[in-house]
């Protein structure tokens, strides 16, 4: 298990989130694309600009939100956040 110490340093480190990560298709955390992951359980970490940042339940999760299941909150279907992401122009 991380300590909140690790967790936070963890956070300031790391760069700012991809286009993938803020429409939901890749982890916030790790960068897995969930487009080419086979069956990833994710989880809602976070909110940015009315969109949902999701990160692999677990420690991903963890070390985004502070709880390894993330935000009581479903993520949206693959299908939509990939169709969104399109539309976005990203």
């Amino acid at each position: 298990m991380y300590s909140q110490d690790s967790i936070s340093s963890r956070r300031r480190g790391r760069p700012e989130p991809t286009p993938e990560m803020l429409s939901g298709l890749a982890c916030l955390m790790c960068g897995t694309d969930y487009r080419n992951a086979p069956d990833p359980e994710v989880v809602v970490v976070s909110h940015r600009h009315d969109k949902q940042l999701l990160a692999c339940q677990g420690t991903c999760a963890r070390m985004a939100s502070g709880s390894v299941d993330g935000l009581d909150e479903t993520p949206l279907p693959l299908a939509e956040r990939v169709r969104r992401h399109g539309a976005d122009g990203s």
